[in-house]
Protein backbone atom coordinates (compact mmCIF):
# COMPACT_ATOMS: atom_id res chain seq x y z
CA UNK A 1 0.00 0.00 0.00
CA UNK A 2 1.76 3.06 -1.04
CA UNK A 3 0.68 6.15 0.63
CA UNK A 4 1.36 9.96 -0.51
CA UNK A 5 3.37 12.20 2.01
CA UNK A 6 0.07 14.35 2.77
CA UNK A 7 -1.06 11.63 3.59
CA UNK A 8 0.95 11.65 6.89
CA UNK A 9 -0.57 14.65 8.03
CA UNK A 10 -4.34 14.01 6.74
CA UNK A 11 -4.92 10.60 8.25
CA UNK A 12 -4.27 9.00 11.55
CA UNK A 13 -4.44 5.35 11.85
CA UNK A 14 -4.69 4.76 15.11
CA UNK A 15 -5.35 6.24 19.15
CA UNK A 16 -1.77 6.87 19.25
CA UNK A 17 -1.49 9.13 16.30
CA UNK A 18 -4.53 10.95 16.48
CA UNK A 19 -4.11 13.07 19.60
CA UNK A 20 -0.81 14.37 18.07
CA UNK A 21 -2.34 15.01 14.35
CA UNK A 22 -4.90 17.21 16.42
CA UNK A 23 -1.94 18.75 18.25
CA UNK A 24 0.07 19.18 14.96
CA UNK A 25 -2.64 21.25 13.06
CA UNK A 26 -3.82 23.14 16.17
CA UNK A 27 0.42 24.48 16.04
CA UNK A 28 0.53 24.81 12.50
CA UNK A 29 -2.68 27.01 12.60
CA UNK A 30 -1.29 28.71 15.57
CA UNK A 31 2.41 29.90 13.67
CA UNK A 32 0.22 30.36 10.68
CA UNK A 33 -1.93 33.04 12.58
CA UNK A 34 1.69 34.42 14.20
CA UNK A 35 2.96 34.97 10.33
CA UNK A 36 -0.24 36.81 9.41
CA UNK A 37 -0.52 39.35 12.15
CA UNK A 38 3.37 40.09 11.90
CA UNK A 39 3.35 40.11 8.33
CA UNK A 40 0.58 42.55 8.84
CA UNK A 41 2.01 44.72 11.09
CA UNK A 42 5.28 44.95 9.28
CA UNK A 43 2.95 46.01 6.23
CA UNK A 44 1.25 48.86 8.06
CA UNK A 45 4.09 50.40 9.62
CA UNK A 46 6.01 50.51 6.05
CA UNK A 47 2.92 52.52 4.74
CA UNK A 48 2.44 54.36 7.59
CA UNK A 49 4.05 58.15 6.83
CA UNK A 50 6.32 58.54 9.67
CA UNK A 51 6.22 61.70 12.01
CA UNK A 52 6.88 65.40 10.99
CA UNK A 53 10.33 65.41 13.56
CA UNK A 54 7.61 68.32 15.39
CA UNK A 55 8.56 67.78 19.12
CA UNK A 56 4.92 66.49 20.01
CA UNK A 57 5.75 63.65 17.45
CA UNK A 58 8.19 62.32 20.06
CA UNK A 59 4.73 61.65 22.40
CA UNK A 60 3.29 60.06 19.61
CA UNK A 61 5.99 57.16 18.80
CA UNK A 62 6.40 56.67 22.65
CA UNK A 63 2.56 55.75 22.26
CA UNK A 64 3.20 52.55 20.52
CA UNK A 65 4.50 51.21 23.47
CA UNK A 66 0.87 50.14 24.17
CA UNK A 67 0.93 47.73 21.21
CA UNK A 68 4.39 46.26 22.61
CA UNK A 69 2.17 45.58 25.61
CA UNK A 70 -0.49 44.19 23.80
CA UNK A 71 1.39 42.29 21.41
CA UNK A 72 3.25 40.44 24.58
CA UNK A 73 0.32 39.41 26.52
CA UNK A 74 -1.49 38.16 24.00
CA UNK A 75 1.67 36.16 23.08
CA UNK A 76 2.46 35.19 26.78
CA UNK A 77 -1.50 34.08 26.69
CA UNK A 78 -1.26 31.78 22.95
CA UNK A 79 1.94 29.96 24.13
CA UNK A 80 0.76 29.16 27.66
CA UNK A 81 -2.10 27.96 26.09
CA UNK A 82 -0.40 25.72 23.58
CA UNK A 83 1.95 24.40 26.57
CA UNK A 84 -0.97 23.39 28.40
CA UNK A 85 -2.64 21.80 24.80
CA UNK A 86 0.55 19.81 24.40
CA UNK A 87 1.04 18.64 28.01
CA UNK A 88 -2.69 17.46 27.98
CA UNK A 89 -1.49 15.65 24.41
CA UNK A 90 1.59 14.04 25.59
CA UNK A 91 -0.32 12.51 28.78
CA UNK A 92 -3.25 11.38 26.76
CA UNK A 93 -0.96 8.85 24.53
CA UNK A 94 1.50 8.02 27.33
CA UNK A 95 -0.30 4.90 27.69
CA UNK A 96 -2.71 2.95 26.13
CA UNK A 97 -6.83 2.23 27.30
CA UNK A 98 -6.10 -1.37 28.06
CA UNK A 99 -2.96 -3.36 29.04
CA UNK A 100 -0.75 -4.24 25.80
CA UNK A 101 -1.87 -7.78 24.82
CA UNK A 102 1.62 -8.28 22.72
CA UNK A 103 5.00 -7.35 22.87
CA UNK A 104 7.09 -6.92 20.27
CA UNK A 105 10.97 -5.90 20.36
CA UNK A 106 12.97 -3.85 17.45
CA UNK A 107 16.96 -3.42 17.52
CA UNK A 108 17.95 -1.06 15.23
CA UNK A 109 20.63 -1.11 13.27
CA UNK A 110 23.18 0.51 10.82
CA UNK A 111 20.55 0.32 8.64
CA UNK A 112 18.10 -1.85 8.95
CA UNK A 113 15.25 -3.14 11.89
CA UNK A 114 15.73 -6.48 14.32
CA UNK A 115 11.98 -7.47 15.12
CA UNK A 116 11.82 -10.08 17.89
CA UNK A 117 8.21 -11.80 19.12
CA UNK A 118 9.14 -13.19 22.26
CA UNK A 119 7.07 -15.90 24.05
CA UNK A 120 7.71 -16.16 27.75
CA UNK A 121 5.91 -19.05 28.10
CA UNK A 122 7.13 -21.57 25.33
CA UNK A 123 10.49 -20.04 24.35
CA UNK A 124 9.77 -22.15 21.22
CA UNK A 125 7.45 -19.67 19.84
CA UNK A 126 9.59 -16.90 19.93
CA UNK A 127 11.03 -15.50 16.56
CA UNK A 128 12.80 -12.92 14.91
CA UNK A 129 12.02 -11.49 11.37
CA UNK A 130 13.57 -8.11 9.44
CA UNK A 131 12.22 -4.76 9.13
CA UNK A 132 8.64 -6.40 9.16
CA UNK A 133 6.50 -5.44 12.13
CA UNK A 134 2.66 -7.39 11.99
CA UNK A 135 0.27 -6.32 14.52
CA UNK A 136 -3.44 -7.56 15.20
CA UNK A 137 -6.04 -4.78 14.55
CA UNK A 138 -7.50 -2.98 17.24
CA UNK A 139 -4.76 -4.41 19.73
CA UNK A 140 -2.26 -2.13 21.79
CA UNK A 141 1.44 -3.58 21.48
CA UNK A 142 3.98 -2.51 23.13
CA UNK A 143 7.20 -2.16 21.74
CA UNK A 144 10.34 -2.10 23.26
CA UNK A 145 13.24 0.20 21.77
CA UNK A 146 17.05 -0.33 21.36
CA UNK A 147 20.07 0.53 19.44
CA UNK A 148 22.99 -1.84 18.73
CA UNK A 149 25.34 0.99 17.45
CA UNK A 150 24.60 4.74 17.42
CA UNK A 151 21.35 6.95 18.18
CA UNK A 152 18.51 5.94 15.98
CA UNK A 153 14.26 6.89 16.33
CA UNK A 154 11.31 4.60 15.43
CA UNK A 155 8.42 7.00 14.20
CA UNK A 156 5.82 5.13 12.19
CA UNK A 157 3.83 8.95 10.91
CA UNK A 158 0.31 7.28 11.08
CA UNK A 159 0.06 5.03 13.86
CA UNK A 160 2.42 6.87 16.77
CA UNK A 161 5.23 9.75 17.15
CA UNK A 162 8.66 9.49 17.17
CA UNK A 163 10.93 7.75 19.96
CA UNK A 164 14.68 7.89 20.47
CA UNK A 165 16.73 4.50 20.85
CA UNK A 166 19.73 5.03 22.80
CA UNK A 167 22.56 2.80 22.61
CA UNK A 168 22.69 1.17 26.40
CA UNK A 169 18.98 2.04 27.10
CA UNK A 170 15.41 0.31 26.58
CA UNK A 171 12.76 2.79 25.94
CA UNK A 172 9.21 2.14 25.15
CA UNK A 173 6.62 3.05 22.80
CA UNK A 174 3.11 1.52 22.25
CA UNK A 175 0.98 1.39 18.51
CA UNK A 176 -2.10 0.72 17.96
CA UNK A 177 -4.06 0.50 14.19
CA UNK A 178 -7.42 0.82 13.69
CA UNK A 179 -7.63 -0.90 10.43
CA UNK A 180 -6.09 -3.57 8.22
CA UNK A 181 -3.19 -2.10 6.19
CA UNK A 182 0.43 -1.40 5.81
CA UNK A 183 1.93 1.67 7.65
CA UNK A 184 5.66 2.91 6.66
CA UNK A 185 8.11 3.46 9.47
CA UNK A 186 11.44 5.30 9.32
CA UNK A 187 14.47 6.13 11.52
CA UNK A 188 13.87 9.90 11.79
CA UNK A 189 17.35 10.43 13.64
CA UNK A 190 20.27 11.10 11.31
CA UNK A 191 21.99 7.98 12.41
CA UNK A 192 25.20 8.01 8.96
CA UNK A 193 25.18 7.87 5.65
CA UNK A 194 22.16 5.11 5.07
CA UNK A 195 20.46 6.77 7.31
CA UNK A 196 17.24 7.96 4.47
CA UNK A 197 17.12 4.12 3.49
CA UNK A 198 16.33 2.81 7.18
CA UNK A 199 12.72 2.18 6.48
CA UNK A 200 10.09 -0.63 7.72
CA UNK A 201 6.96 -1.41 7.41
CA UNK A 202 3.98 -2.06 9.62
CA UNK A 203 1.61 -4.74 8.82
CA UNK A 204 -1.83 -4.75 10.58
CA UNK A 205 -3.70 -7.43 10.13
CA UNK A 206 -7.48 -8.92 11.52
CA UNK A 207 -6.65 -10.97 14.57
CA UNK A 208 -7.19 -14.24 12.84
CA UNK A 209 -4.34 -13.16 10.10
CA UNK A 210 -2.08 -12.25 12.83
CA UNK A 211 -2.31 -15.56 14.18
CA UNK A 212 -1.82 -17.70 11.32
CA UNK A 213 1.08 -15.37 10.51
CA UNK A 214 2.86 -15.81 14.14
CA UNK A 215 2.25 -19.49 14.19
CA UNK A 216 3.76 -19.39 10.83
CA UNK A 217 7.28 -17.44 11.49
CA UNK A 218 8.16 -19.87 14.43
CA UNK A 219 7.81 -23.13 12.63
CA UNK A 220 11.47 -23.15 11.48
CA UNK A 221 12.43 -23.39 7.98
CA UNK A 222 11.10 -25.99 6.10
CA UNK A 223 13.12 -28.68 4.67
CA UNK A 224 13.83 -27.85 0.76
CA UNK A 225 12.94 -30.64 -1.58
CA UNK A 226 15.41 -31.97 -3.14
CA UNK A 227 17.44 -31.22 -6.14
CA UNK A 228 21.14 -30.15 -7.27
CA UNK A 229 20.70 -26.82 -7.53
CA UNK A 230 18.89 -26.35 -4.25
CA UNK A 231 21.63 -28.18 -2.48
CA UNK A 232 24.17 -26.49 -4.38
CA UNK A 233 22.65 -23.27 -3.11
CA UNK A 234 22.33 -24.27 0.37
CA UNK A 235 26.17 -25.36 0.56
CA UNK A 236 26.88 -22.10 -0.61
CA UNK A 237 24.92 -19.81 2.12
CA UNK A 238 26.35 -21.85 4.67
CA UNK A 239 29.49 -21.25 3.32
CA UNK A 240 29.59 -16.98 2.96
CA UNK A 241 26.41 -16.05 4.55
CA UNK A 242 26.29 -18.10 7.65
CA UNK A 243 28.62 -16.18 8.94
CA UNK A 244 26.08 -12.92 8.97
CA UNK A 245 22.34 -14.23 8.95
CA UNK A 246 20.33 -17.18 10.60
CA UNK A 247 18.09 -19.70 8.82
CA UNK A 248 16.48 -21.76 11.70
CA UNK A 249 16.13 -25.39 11.37
CA UNK A 250 19.73 -25.23 9.90
CA UNK A 251 23.11 -25.15 10.84
CA UNK A 252 23.36 -20.85 9.67
CA UNK A 253 23.33 -18.90 13.28
CA UNK A 254 24.67 -15.61 12.07
CA UNK A 255 23.09 -12.93 14.69
CA UNK A 256 24.80 -9.22 13.01
CA UNK A 257 21.89 -9.48 9.97
CA UNK A 258 18.71 -10.12 9.57
CA UNK A 259 17.30 -13.73 10.16
CA UNK A 260 16.11 -15.38 6.65
CA UNK A 261 14.19 -17.89 8.12
CA UNK A 262 10.90 -16.67 6.22
CA UNK A 263 12.42 -14.47 4.17
CA UNK A 264 10.21 -14.67 0.98
CA UNK A 265 7.01 -13.80 3.34
CA UNK A 266 8.61 -10.69 3.51
CA UNK A 267 7.28 -7.53 1.32
CA UNK A 268 10.59 -5.57 0.99
CA UNK A 269 13.96 -6.38 1.38
CA UNK A 270 17.68 -4.02 2.21
CA UNK A 271 15.18 -2.40 4.78
CA UNK A 272 12.82 -0.97 2.18
CA UNK A 273 14.58 -0.04 -0.77
CA UNK A 274 14.07 -3.27 -2.80
CA UNK A 275 10.61 -5.06 -3.26
CA UNK A 276 11.62 -8.53 -2.67
CA UNK A 277 11.43 -10.28 -5.89
CA UNK A 278 14.02 -13.25 -6.90
CA UNK A 279 15.61 -11.07 -9.46
CA UNK A 280 15.92 -8.16 -6.71
CA UNK A 281 17.26 -10.74 -3.98
CA UNK A 282 20.11 -11.68 -6.11
CA UNK A 283 20.69 -7.55 -7.08
CA UNK A 284 21.11 -6.89 -3.72
CA UNK A 285 23.21 -9.74 -2.72
CA UNK A 286 25.57 -9.19 -5.47
CA UNK A 287 25.62 -5.13 -5.73
CA UNK A 288 24.64 -4.20 -2.19
CA UNK A 289 27.61 -1.56 -2.00
CA UNK A 290 25.65 0.10 -5.24
CA UNK A 291 22.26 -0.13 -3.68
CA UNK A 292 23.28 0.80 -0.41
CA UNK A 293 26.88 2.03 0.15
CA UNK A 294 28.41 1.91 3.42
CA UNK A 295 25.86 -0.79 4.78
CA UNK A 296 27.63 -3.83 6.49
CA UNK A 297 25.96 -6.49 3.36
CA UNK A 298 28.98 -6.78 1.25
CA UNK A 299 28.58 -6.71 -2.63
CA UNK A 300 29.31 -10.93 -3.51
CA UNK A 301 30.96 -12.04 -6.61
CA UNK A 302 28.89 -15.00 -7.83
CA UNK A 303 29.05 -17.19 -11.08
CA UNK A 304 26.18 -17.11 -13.18
CA UNK A 305 25.73 -21.22 -11.85
CA UNK A 306 26.28 -19.70 -8.41
CA UNK A 307 23.94 -17.13 -8.70
CA UNK A 308 21.39 -19.35 -10.13
CA UNK A 309 22.08 -22.20 -7.14
CA UNK A 310 21.66 -20.03 -4.39
CA UNK A 311 18.78 -18.37 -5.61
CA UNK A 312 16.75 -21.52 -5.95
CA UNK A 313 17.81 -22.09 -1.92
CA UNK A 314 16.87 -18.48 -1.08
CA UNK A 315 13.57 -19.39 -3.17
CA UNK A 316 12.45 -22.09 -0.24
CA UNK A 317 12.41 -19.92 2.70
CA UNK A 318 8.93 -19.18 2.50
Amino acid sequence: MKTAPLEYLAHAAGPASLPTQRLEWALIALVSAVMIVVAALLVAALMRRRGSGRPDAIGAEAGGMSWIYIGTGVSSLALFAALIYVMATLESVAAPRVAPALQIDVTAYDWWWKVEYPDADDASRSFATANEIHIPVGVPVQIKLRSADVIHAFWVPQLAGKTEMIPGQINEQWIEADAPGVYRGQCSQFCGAQHAHMAFEVVAQPPAEFDAWRRAQARDASPAAQSAAINAGKRLFGERCAGCHAVRGTDAAGAQAPDLTHLGSRRLIAAGQLPNTAANRLDWIQHAQRIKPDSMMPSMALSASDASALSAYLATLQ
